[in-house]
């Protein structure tokens, strides 16, 4: 009994517990998830047919709702929007209003359909809760637009309309898109050139190993190069191709080859096949579609050239490789030409890009956007988009160029998604169906994707599927000629150059001086640097870095180390065993002297180099003479024989640093011990007088033995000197054994005395009779 008791009030405040933590939660809820004044709905278009209807035709439009708010929506529906202004040029389409500072609920610029047939709209039974969405198919036959049979161009779209807490509908959400209406028969064909890039970021560090395998990967069949190349098989297109790209390619398709695992370890590549594949229908598609050269290694062009220097050297090398670059069959010796948009288009990139390298041709092709003028002072690109840009600081005086329309490929109206496939190709074909139906005669326009642009190839291939529309021929690069073209001025203010960034135009710097480096120390004019060193110097200053910038510090970082240990391969020969790094001592006897300094080359060219000494520090008590420049064969060692004088005794801290014939330093200097061990004023002196007083006592002791000689010539018999005893008579010698047995032999003469100089000389010839 007393177990229930207790068990009521038990289930009593549990209950209780539990109503309470439901108020706090639906509390908490209801401060988490307030209503919202102007909730939004995102309305995306899918489909949109036909792209371009003639008069009298239907439109279906197709897409899905997403609810991005916090709100329900009751009573929702989809409707088909107009703004029923008939746009007639390009100039209009690119002002038509964006209402972006406008709430999405008092947006005018697409009004809606009213009208009996509920295919113009779409209701929604459902409540539209948060996060939840729902398809929507529109088709609106052409009367409910309400509008006339004059070719021209529309902004229609899609409302999203829904109430709130039973309030009346209010619009949510609105997705626009250009429509353009055309006639059966359009006036005219418009020529198009579309062009697409070939280029990959470059991954070859040396011989057959990769820095990793992306390039096989974006050339397999869903990669960006598998996806863009499969895009010419059944329409003519023109490819822009990065030679850089193929020597990569044809390197991995030739052999095995080896990618980058960890610090210093490789792993196998397995992209062999994939590659090899891609080069051949490549190969294939330049039967019918036609290739211009990218400079190699596609540099940033601009950023070089801003730089200057040795740097805008790089553009000129590229383009000299490109020219005699070679493609093979099935044609030969294709045309090179620059790629160049935005602030890119300037004076000097022109200038520096399309002269002043071996092989330029007549028929090269240099490509800028129109984008790179302000609206203002931009070129007419009809009837034709070739153009002679001057060029007043050049040679040359003007630049023949091709401006591609970058309006071409804008999408829009709305910029949340102009960037969409499907915007992208209805903004393709709205504005060359402006072109079909205006004026006479031919018109042609170029299409060119802006880097690094697309990297899904989903737009590119939407704009080459609207290619097949009926009033646009498609045609090659190499048709868009012009021999007479009118002539304009560069762009007066380029946008802001957004290239590589200044931290590697620095490491490009070094690496190029490295590389001049190499080429001062050849002695043979045929001789030249490394291949490799040299195409690592184009591939660093790669346009495709600048999405990857941390895999372009890694690819310099090898190129340099590469760079420096051709160099290091010329050096100063170090007896000392404990390492390189280690100076290297020498002695120098006297104020003056010479040491001798071995250097040795590595190389397998001869080489002409010089040697400089310098005392560290402030000291200048260390002079050095001239030294001659050694030629040295590949593989040899020669000797500089340094000539120094020091002011001073003791060590003397230097440095010994090789340079080129031209005095550029090679490798890094080496660390150098001088020890000079000479006489002072006062030490000579000391030497002096010892050696006077030494001759002066044995002149006087000779002359006293003459004089007492002269005066007594049977005088008394000297006195025995003790250091040299007279000799004994022979009858008092008794033989050893050994003396008896050896008689027969004649003695052996002695040992001529080795020959004593300075004071030992001096006193050994003291006392004899000849002075």
């Amino acid at each position: 009994m007393l177990r229930r008791r207790l068990r009521l009030p038990v289930v009593a405040g549990a209950s209780l517990l539990i109503a309470a933590s439901s108020t706090v939660l639906a509390s908490t809820q209801a401060v988490a998830s307030p209503a919202e004044d102007n909730p939004v709905v995102d309305v995306a278009i899918d489909s949109f047919s036909p792209s371009a209807p003639v008069p009298g035709q239907a439109v279906t439009i197709t897409g899905r709702i997403t609810n991005t708010s916090q709100t329900t929506f009751e009573e929702a529906q989809a409707t088909a929007c107009i703004a029923r202004e008939r746009l007639s040029t390009a100039v209009a389409i690119a002002a038509i209003p964006t209402e972006t500072d406008t709430l999405v609920k008092d947006r005018l610029g697409c009004s809606g359909l009213t009208n009996s047939e509920a295919t113009t709209f779409q209701e929604f039974h459902d409540p539209l809760a948060p996060k939840s969405s729902v398809a929507f198919k529109l088709v609106v036959p052409w009367n409910e637009w309400k509008i006339s049979s004059q070719p021209g161009v529309y902004s229609v779209g899609v409302r999203f309309r829904g109430n709130v807490t039973k309030k009346p509908r209010t619009t949510a959400g609105l997705s626009r898109i250009l429509m353009p209406v055309v006639s059966k028969t359009p006036p005219r064909k418009v020529n198009t050139s579309l062009v697409l890039p070939l280029a990959h970021r470059p991954t070859l560090l040396a011989d057959h190993l990769f820095a990793n395998d992306s390039l096989a990967q974006s050339m397999a069949p869903t990669g960006r190069l598998g996806r863009l190349l499969e895009l010419g098989k059944k329409r003519t297109v023109s490819w822009l191709v990065d030679p850089a790209m193929i020597d990569e390619a044809r390197t991995i398709a030739k052999a095995d080859y080896r990618v980058v695992a960890s610090r210093n370890q490789s792993k196998p590549g397995t992209g062999r096949k994939i590659v090899k594949d891609w080069l051949d229908a490549f190969d294939e598609s330049r039967h019918r579609n036609p290739v211009v050269l990218l400079p190699y290694g596609d540099p940033d062009i601009a950023s070089l050239v801003a730089a200057g220097g040795s740097l805008d050297s790089i553009v000129t090398s590229s383009r000299s490789k490109s020219e005699g670059y070679p493609m093979g069959p099935p044609s030969i010796g294709d045309p090179s030409g620059v790629w160049l948009e935005g602030g890119a288009v300037t004076t000097k990139t022109l200038i520096n890009g399309s002269s002043g390298f071996a092989g330029a041709r007549k028929d090269d092709v240099n490509i800028v956007t129109s984008s790179s003028w302000s609206a203002r002072e931009r070129p007419s690109l009809l009837p034709t988009p070739v153009y002679d840009v001057l060029t007043p600081e050049g040679p040359p005086r003007s630049v023949r160029v091709l401006i591609a329309n970058s309006a071409l490929l804008d999408g829009g109206p709305d910029p949340a998604t102009a960037g969409n496939p499907l915007q992208v190709r209805q903004r393709f074909a709205a504005e060359t169906s402006l072109i079909a139906g205006s004026g006479t005669g031919p018109a042609t326009v170029v299409v060119a994707p802006p880097r690094g642009w697309d990297n899904e190839v989903l737009a590119t291939s939407a704009v080459a599927q609207a290619m097949s529309a009926p009033w646009i021929t498609p045609v090659g690069i190499n048709q868009v000629v012009n021999p007479k073209p009118p002539v304009t001025k560069t762009p007066a203010a380029p946008a802001e150059n957004t290239g590589l960034p200044e931290g590697q135009l620095d490491r490009i710097k070094a690496l190029s001086g490295a590389l001049t480096t190499y080429k001062a120390l050849l002695a043979e004019p045929s001789d030249d640097t490394p291949v490799g060193l040299k195409l690592g110097l184009l591939r660093s200053a790669s346009s495709e870095w600048k999405a990857f910038p941390d895999q372009a510090q890694r690819f310099l970082a090898y190129q340099q180390t590469a760079a420096a240990t051709e160099l290091n391969k010329v050096h100063l020969v170090s007896n000392n065993l404990k390492g390189q790094n280690q100076a290297i001592k020498v002695n120098l006897s006297g104020s003056k002297g010479t040491f001798p300094l071995t250097v040795e080359n590595g190389l397998d060219v001869t080489i002409r180099i010089k040697l400089e000494v310098k005392a560290t520090g402030n000291r200048d008590d260390l002079k050095i003479g001239q030294m001659r420049v050694l030629e040295l064969p590949a593989g040899q060692k020669g000797t500089f024989q340094v000539r120094a004088s020091a002011e001073q005794n003791g060590v003397i801290n230097a440095k010994a640093q090789l340079v080129t014939a031209g005095g550029e330093p090679v490798g890094d200097s080496k660390p150098l011990v001088i020890q000079a061990a000479q006489y002072g004023s006062v030490g000579w002196i000391l030497v002096g007088a010892a050696v006077a007083l030494l001759f002066g006592t044995s002149i006087v002791r000779i002359y006293r033995r003459v004089r007492s000689e002269r005066r007594n010539p049977s005088g008394p018999k000297p006195e025995a000197d003790a250091l040299h005893p007279a000799p004994l008579p022979t009858e008092n010698l008794v033989p050893e054994p050994d003396d008896l047995a050896t008689t027969a032999e004649p003695p052996a003469s002695p040992e001529p005395k080795p020959e004593l100089g300075g004071l030992e000389s001096l006193k050994e010839g003291v006392g004899t009779k000849d002075g």
